[in-house]
């Protein structure tokens, strides 16, 4: 389920948790702000306590009519991973590669970003290839890395039953770069590929009867 935060406020996340050498040698400025414990939050309709990376029950700011949330204590409470780069002093929330994701310009018949379609064990992946057809037929789509990657990675997750023979193939030479069958007991699994000088990929998977695929496309990604 997508989890949405429940506090009659507007809400500016600040960095917390991250420790003290976080902001050595960062441009800061001087404000008289108050901690304001009043407030109270709810996840799905519960409530919860903001903690500091500790476990310590922590308060938000005040400032300006204006509050303001340590981001590890909200990105904790939604699922939502937190990374600090301390070399470009930036804040990055949300799934983080070091590559560069398929999504850009993918085209299949079965591409959504559906809500219904895009959540797989309660995690919205907001951009998948999503196949639940009926009958043995092959779920399939292309790639296009135009020789410009040395690695693919590519998650897929069998829904319902096993996915048979999925199978990553030059397009081009019609040579098989990696094949093999994928169990719903399996999870999301990452299935690492070669394509150094592989300008065209053919992807495609055995959906049997009551079985899906599920690609999403924004944690696989070419490097």
């Amino acid at each position: 389920m997508k989890k949405k935060l429940t506090a009659s406020l507007t809400v500016f996340a600040v960095l917390g948790g991250m420790g003290t050498g976080v902001y050595a040698g960062a441009n800061l400025q001087e404000i008289k702000a108050f901690l304001n414990p009043g407030i109270k939050f709810k996840v799905d309709g519960q409530p919860v306590q903001l903690k500091n990376s500790s476990g310590a029950v922590i308060a938000p700011i005040s400032y300006k009519d204006t509050t303001y949330l340590p981001v590890r204590s909200v990105s904790d409470l939604l699922g939502v991973t937190v990374k600090f780069d301390a070399a470009s002093n930036t804040i990055s929330l949300g799934e983080q590669t070091e590559g560069v994701s398929i999504a850009a310009g993918f085209d299949s018949s079965y591409h959504t970003k559906d809500p219904d379609k895009t959540v797989y064990k309660d995690k919205d992946y907001k951009d998948v290839h999503f196949d639940n057809g009926s009958g043995n037929r092959g779920s399939s789509f292309m790639l296009y890395p135009n020789k410009k990657y040395q690695k693919l990675y590519i998650q897929v997750a069998a829904i319902g039953t096993d996915i048979k023979d999925f199978t990553v193939q030059d397009s081009d030479t019609d040579t098989v770069l990696k094949k093999l069958n994928i169990t719903p007991e399996e999870g999301l699994v990452t299935v690492e590929v070669d394509i150094a000088g592989v300008s065209s990929i053919y992807v495609t998977g055995d959906v049997q009867d009551g079985s899906s695929m599920f690609v999403p496309l924004t944690t696989s990604y070419y490097k």
